[in-house]
């Protein structure tokens, strides 16, 4: 069958290499895809906004199947679009992908249904969030209620901090209309980590647990990026703890969901943290994450493109993931996540041996890669243990120069110690 992948990220490629080793799959599309993933897609230069002409490239090339990678085309309908069309796609609608496009709206969920998570106040006034801050005292979490990529949230560990976040979001609009009503909640103390499931018709198939590193510099310090790294799966964390969140949370959810009458279909990304009082959500996403999908997708033995098929079928398909421990390393320019470089040119990427590239913010000119965008590329390798694959991925980065370019030294810190 023909797939079609909507997007342009590090998350896309990966999603597309999945699909280009699937035995079901005779040829992947991207819209818009990216310069590094065009050796294995026909990239198609479209908005993913463009429904229309998303659709028609659908039907001129007979494609299959349609997998949605980020949020806003999520947000603001496409599967409804595809639906009123005839065509199949996989993701959630516009009203159920509002679990992530609403802060407060997944907090009154979860409130509604007993899903543990933190205490929250949700405000669309300055004064009353500042007094609420004042209240409760530092350190607390401020989040943008919208679409924010990846940059909404402010864990501030003084109250001054947190009065400075209110006032960004609610009076400068530092999100746009993203932050125009805010969500304060709780700071919980614990472990984050991050369950994926594939998800249709109460069907649920979850994949294994994993952690990145959203912290720029090494020691987990600096501004919260999108995602400096990743590695799956996490076996320092309690055993039996995925199983736990998986009844506690994700099935909870998915019925959630269909009580709300917003029934999911699409992968659900639970990211949550291990309290001493067990897993709670620290956020939902309606969709795969991203630098997790690097690190995730690869473990799948089973075939990607009839996975998915089955599954929107009802047919209820299993998983088999490999035993390796997987681990991403993200390249970033200088100077993200503020203003980063662009233009630099990086290094002969054929020369990294023993590792995958997934290209982000990369651009091809005369057959060497250039940055475009913040986080250039993620490199990542799999192997028996996580100091092993770690190894493998710094072993590749340490050979070959990175002019304007930075990346953590210590991914994977906690389960290497």
């Amino acid at each position: 069958m023909k797939v079609l992948v909507i997007g342009s990220g590090g998350r896309e490629h990966a999603i597309v290499r999945q699909f280009k080793t699937s035995p079901s799959v005779t040829e992947v599309f991207a819209i818009p895809g990216n310069d590094g993933m065009k050796d294995e897609a026909t990239c198609i230069a479209i908005s993913q906004l463009d429904f229309p002409a998303i659709a028609e490239v659908v039907r001129r090339e007979k494609i299959t199947l349609t997998f949605v990678g980020p949020e806003q085309p999520l947000s603001e309908g496409i599967v409804d679009y595809f639906h009123s069309e005839g065509l199949t796609i996989f993701g959630p609608t516009q009203a159920a992908a509002e679990l992530e496009g609403s802060k407060a709206y997944a907090k009154d969920v979860m409130d509604r249904y007993a899903i543990p998570t933190a205490f929250y106040e949700v405000f669309e006034e300055v004064e009353p969030a500042l007094a609420y801050v004042k209240k409760q005292g530092a350190p607390i979490v401020i989040k943008a209620d919208g679409l924010a990529a990846g940059k909404g949230v402010v864990v501030a560990m003084t109250e001054e901090e947190a009065e400075q976040a209110v006032v960004s979001m609610l009076d400068d609009q530092r999100f746009g209309d993203a932050s125009s009503r805010i969500v304060i909640e709780e700071f919980l103390e614990g472990e984050e980590f991050s369950l994926l499931a594939f998800v249709h018709g109460g069907h649920i198939i979850p994949m294994p647990i994993a952690q990145d590193h959203k912290r720029a510099y090494d020691g987990d310090r600096g501004p919260n990026t999108g995602g400096m790294g990743a590695y799956c799966p996490v076996p320092h964390l309690p055993e039996g703890l995925a199983e736990q969140a998986l009844e506690t949370i994700v099935r909870k959810t998915v019925d959630a969901m269909d009580a709300e009458g917003r029934s999911f279909t699409g992968v659900l990304y639970a990211g949550l943290i291990a309290t001493t009082e067990g897993p709670k959500v620290i956020e939902f996403n309606t969709r795969f994450g991203d630098p997790e999908t690097q690190v995730v997708l690869p473990k799948l033995k089973t075939d990607f493109g009839k996975l998915l098929v089955d599954l929107l079928e009802r047919q209820a398909p299993t998983a088999e993931w490999d035993d390796l421990q997987h681990l991403g390393v993200v390249v970033a320019a200088e100077g993200y996540p503020d203003e980063p470089v662009k233009g630099q040119l990086l290094p002969e990427l054929h020369k990294l041996k023993d590792v995958q590239v997934f290209h982000a913010g990369t651009t091809l000119q005369q057959d060497r890669f250039r940055g475009s965008g913040g986080r250039l590329l993620l490199v990542s390798a799999a192997a028996e243990t996580p100091a092993e694959a770690a190894s493998k991925v710094y072993a590749a980065l340490d050979s070959v120069d990175w002019p304007s370019c930075y990346y953590r030294k210590d991914i994977g810190w906690r389960t290497l110690s």
